[in-house]
């Protein structure tokens, strides 16, 4: 990961951008300089570092060429919040975890500035792994799991602890059924069927995946039963978060209560196909007799373990 500031470039790019500009007469000076756009977005970007698209679980496949990722650390009060998590309750786990992510992300493209809902749903993870990371640069916070079934070498080379962070992270791979579907133009996978139409598929982003959890509250709320299936599903199927909202959320529904069987089963298995976000469970190999150890991923300390030092026996004297 880089860990260079990115305000640099962005000045550069400022500066080439003011060189470059063609003679157009008599302008009006700018008597507050504070709120030039360009200046107030490299401000915002002081302290930020790029992600690298291609470490992404999506590699970077969905999003818009232009588009850059940029993080900073966690701030104490914004550590604070996060530590009031209700672990119990996944409303406030999602909810908690996307603060992070609106306090510490920068999304842009080029000039203009984009949101954080514009990052996929499956690498939220990395993400906010990467802040986590970076608010904890020298290993304060190192997320440890355990590993319950080695090989039986009394020198097996699988140790007993795994650490959780970025460079160990192990991703579902593209079934090769659909990847020949994938469009490099459109930037997500326009797949054509024999009797249900063209589907154009993609992981959800943030934004797509707000409007579905605000409507399963509201359900919820209200003890209205809400349908899972259309929940699970009709998100990779919407690629634009910002026309996506209740109405058409509603519009959406009361179209797939109308599909055929054939065209729901075909939208389900291939949105199974497209999940590409970190697995649930890790492998390691043993160097000595080749024997595998799968265990699932866990978090002893929780999720608060993120950003709250969940062993600390370390931080005491």
């Amino acid at each position: 990961m880089d860990e260079i500031s990115h305000e640099e470039a962005l000045k550069k790019e400022f500066e080439e951008q003011e060189n470059i500009a063609p003679s157009l007469g008599k302008v009006q000076v700018n008597d507050n300089p504070s709120e030039d756009p360009d200046i107030k977005r490299i401000k915002e970007m002081t302290g930020h570092i790029e992600l690298f698209m291609e470490n992404l679980p999506s590699k970077g496949r969905f999003y818009r060429s232009d588009m850059k990722i940029l993080i900073r650390p966690a701030k104490v009060s914004e550590i604070r919040d996060f530590s009031t998590m209700d672990e119990t309750n996944l409303l406030d786990v999602d909810d908690k975890i996307n603060k992070i992510l609106i306090s510490c992300t920068r999304v842009s493209y080029l000039s203009n500035p984009g949101s954080y809902k514009d990052i996929l749903e499956e690498d939220r993870l990395y993400v906010v792994l990467s802040i986590k990371e970076l608010t904890f640069k020298n290993g304060e916070n190192k997320i440890m799991m355990d590993v319950p079934n080695k090989c039986s070498q009394p020198d097996c080379e699988i140790s007993d602890k795994y650490e959780f962070k970025t460079t160990n992270l192990q991703y579902h791979q593209e079934d090769e059924t659909i990847s020949k579907y994938y469009s490099e133009e459109n930037r997500c996978y326009v797949i054509e069927t024999k009797s249900s139409g063209t589907f154009y598929m993609a992981p959800p982003t943030i934004g797509v995946m707000r409007v579905i959890t605000d409507y399963i509250k509201k359900r919820e709320q209200a003890k209205e039963k809400w349908d899972k299936a259309f929940a699970q599903t009709i998100p990779y199927l919407v690629r634009d978060w910002r026309s996506f909202n209740e109405h058409t959320l509603k519009q959406k529904e009361i179209e797939f209560n109308g599909w055929s069987s054939i065209k729901y089963t075909t939208v389900f298995r291939l949105a199974e196909m497209i999940k590409v976000g970190v697995k649930p469970e890790f492998s390691l190999t043993c160097g000595k007799c080749g024997q595998e150890a799968t265990f699932p991923i866990t978090f002893p300390g929780g999720l608060k373990s993120f950003f709250v030092i969940s062993n600390i026996a370390d931080e005491l004297l």
